[in-house]
């Protein structure tokens, strides 16, 4: 039995797949097309989603591949690596809204600190919420908080020290601050609560990717470290048969781009119907691949020099990279500078003659 599915996760996916049915993910757009092909006048009902589907597999079946089951272990790494990525953009957002709630009546924290994300910061909010309240601590309490939190370097110390004689400039009035100050020390003790759960979350990332067989394999890339490395893992999976050619993963990852030719006519674009969690790490991994591989580095320096903007640089380079990462993934290899250095003369790759300039 076989049947053809408009998503490819979900409990119905699982539970199709545990009853041992052939399951066929296709994208709501070429369900869409094989629908208007069927019916151009643009009718469209449930009935005739099913049949034009049912239609398109048993006409168009014989090129598609099915849905192979997922390793339980990688797919509870894919979700917590998502979920943990999830967290940390509302941490994001809540450090906006706490910068926002300072700037409004609390100038001198906003230069006490140029990282917002440090637990520190939040402990100068819960420990002195108003200006007032750091005027009357004093320099001694100032300067014992820099110390306890490890606050106290040769670069800052001098700056952070100026914030207690400014600390009375340029403040609001007694209803604003009052008011404000309640909101920022609600979202210090709300980011305070958030960071445990992310490093709760990454504790147990940490550990899963550890019992991964794959974990040698993603941990041997360059510039992936411990948090690309799994969220690069997850997204790819285990399934060595779900790409047949390195392009496969490129263009599931987006950075392969989209031709469009007509006569005379041809262009090229960003691809937008990808895998945007994919997508968003390899473009993390090619920018972090640069400070620890020397031919990535050239790579991109010279793309940029074309004309090429950040972001596009470094899909181009994440391209390379995943041609790379799929053969290591078939052969179930680690990263071989020394093998990619030797690949390079082979094929008598112009970086080298970059590299060695």
């Amino acid at each position: 039995m076989a049947a053809c599915v408009e998503t490819s996760q979900g409990v119905v996916v699982e539970q199709l797949l545990d009853s041992d049915v052939a399951v066929y993910p296709v994208s709501p757009v070429s369900a869409k097309r094989y629908r208007e092909r069927k019916v151009p006048s643009g009718n469209k009902t449930d009935r005739l989603d099913a049949w034009s589907l049912a239609d398109a597999l048993r006409v168009d079946g014989h090129g598609w591949k099915a849905l192979a089951k997922e390793d339980p272990l990688t797919a509870e790494l894919r979700l917590l690596c998502r979920d943990e990525v999830a967290l940390i953009e509302e941490r994001t957002a809540l450090i906006n809204q706490l910068q926002s709630a300072l700037h409004e009546y609390y100038p001198a924290a906003m230069e006490a600190f140029d990282d917002w994300t440090l637990p520190s910061a939040w402990a100068f909010v819960e420990s002195f919420p108003t200006p007032h309240a750091l005027q009357a601590a004093g320099k001694r309490k100032w300067e014992k908080f820099l110390h306890s939190h490890k606050l106290a370097r040769p670069q800052t110390y001098q700056r952070r020290m100026e914030v207690v004689a400014r600390a009375g400039e340029f403040v609001s009035g007694d209803a604003i601050t009052r008011a404000r100050s309640r909101m920022a020390l609600a979202r210090a003790r709300m980011l305070r609560t958030l960071q445990s759960q992310i490093d709760a979350y990454r504790n147990q990332i940490e550990k899963l990717f550890a019992e991964h067989p794959d974990h040698d394999l993603f941990g041997s890339l360059p510039g992936a470290g411990p948090k690309i490395a799994p969220r690069l893992l997850g997204e790819i999976g285990s399934d060595r048969a779900r790409f047949d050619d390195a392009a496969g993963l490129q263009c599931l990852a987006g950075t392969a781009p989209v031709s469009y030719q007509s006569g005379q006519i041809h262009k090229v674009h960003l691809r937008r119907q990808c895998n945007k969690s994919l997508r968003h790490v390899v473009h993390l991994w090619a920018n972090l691949s640069r400070q620890s591989c020397a031919w990535a580095a050239v790579y991109y320096d010279q793309l940029r020099e074309r004309g090429k903007s950040h972001s596009c640089a470094l899909r181009c380079l994440g391209q390379r990279w995943l041609k790379i990462l799929w053969k290591m993934w078939q052969n179930r290899t680690r990263y071989d500078a020394e093998l990619h250095t030797r690949n390079q003369l082979k094929h008598g790759s112009w970086l080298l003659k970059l590299q060695d300039a």
